[in-house]
């Protein structure tokens, strides 16, 4: 952890939504060295108090509020804020680690996921670090020592993502759905655009020019930057399901040289921040709702060889996209900053 003799004057900007409301408490969970904390939001969420350690923080209005003297400023409150606020911290001096897709593709800022790639912190130009999307977090403490040991050369991938990743309306939307349908009344979608409950949705994001989604390309265009290989060729298909927390991946690798069942399991075993449940038994698999949401690990599991392809694995892949696909990676790249990096 970081040196308890230097404190920090901390930032959450989006401080009650979804995300920054776990920052919060991961903070406090983690002993992160806060000197001053200072929680910002919309004018319409100002002068609300939330609980941290033995006391209570005060919103303030991001709108008046005076950046100097912010040291780190975790940013949870979307891109259009993101690309506003951002770099008016990081020139008052803070760093700035931004949950937003706002930077993330620009060549000056690092794209961090702090068990694969730290030392990338280090190079902030611009004194803004990016946040991964949540489905590229998960999938990259697993993919990155496959890559590393027998080459990646390419990931086929579909996504089963969770509702709170669309935020709180998301959230709102399934149970009120859920709720009429069991009722036997008519339902009217508004935050997706057909039925979600009891459904799936395989569209996250607007459709780009080549038929797949922004989400879908979120994936593509990170794990390259991420894993500093533009080689590596991902084919992903993203889709909304019932879920209230945790997203799931059924992830198809295909390597340059070949790993069998053992050889992934025990790389796997061994990769920081990744937890393997892979049992052959009814019940011997991570899922949403029974190992994800609420906890930080990245779980694997269902690993066994493609009967299709001679370098094939497929695996199971299950986090909290809330806790390590947003808020929990910021924290850790906020302690990779407080420790010198």
């Amino acid at each position: 952890m970081s040196n308890p003799a230097r404190r920090f004057h901390v930032a959450i900007v989006g401080a009650t939504g979804a995300v920054g409301q776990t920052m919060l408490s991961i903070l406090a969970e983690r002993d992160f060295p806060v000197g001053t904390l200072t929680l910002l939001a919309s004018e319409r969420s100002a002068g609300q108090a939330f609980d941290y350690k033995d006391g209570k923080v005060t919103v303030q209005d991001l709108a008046t509020f005076d950046p100097a003297g912010v040291e780190i400023a975790l940013f949870a409150a979307g891109g259009g804020i993101s690309k506003e606020y951002a770099p008016k911290f990081a020139a008052a001096g803070a760093v700035v680690i931004d949950n937003s897709s706002s930077f993330r593709y620009d060549d000056d800022v690092p794209l961090v996921v702090a068990e694969v790639n730290p030392d990338a912190a280090r190079q902030r130009p611009r004194g803004i670090i990016a946040n991964p999307n949540c489905s590229t977090m998960q999938l990259m403490p697993v993919l990155a020592p496959i890559h590393r040991e027998y080459g990646v050369e390419r990931v086929n991938i579909a996504t089963y993502q969770s509702v709170s990743g669309a935020g709180q309306s998301g959230m709102e939307e399934l149970g009120k759905q859920t709720a009429q349908l069991l009722g036997f009344q008519e339902i009217d979608p508004a935050k997706f655009p057909v039925q979600i409950a009891f459904n799936l949705i395989p569209h996250i994001d607007e459709f780009l020019d080549n038929g797949f989604t922004k989400e879908e390309m979120k994936l593509v265009w990170e794990t390259r930057k991420i894993l500093g290989d533009d080689s590596i060729q991902v084919n992903p298909t993203a889709v909304r399901v019932p879920v209230f927390y945790g997203h799931s991946e059924a992830v198809n690798v295909e390597t340059r040289d070949k790993i069998s069942v053992d050889q992934a399991r025990a790389l796997l075993a061994a990769a920081p921040g990744v937890e393997v449940v892979d049992e052959r038994r009814a019940g011997g698999y991570p899922t949403p709702v029974t190992h994800a949401s609420g906890t930080d690990p990245v779980y694997v599991g269902r690993i066994r060889e493609d009967l299709s392809h001679p370098r094939g694995l497929n695996l199971w892949v299950v986090a909290d996209n809330i806790r390590k696909g947003a808020a929990l990676n910021a924290v850790q790249i906020a302690e990779l900053v407080a420790n010198g990096g």
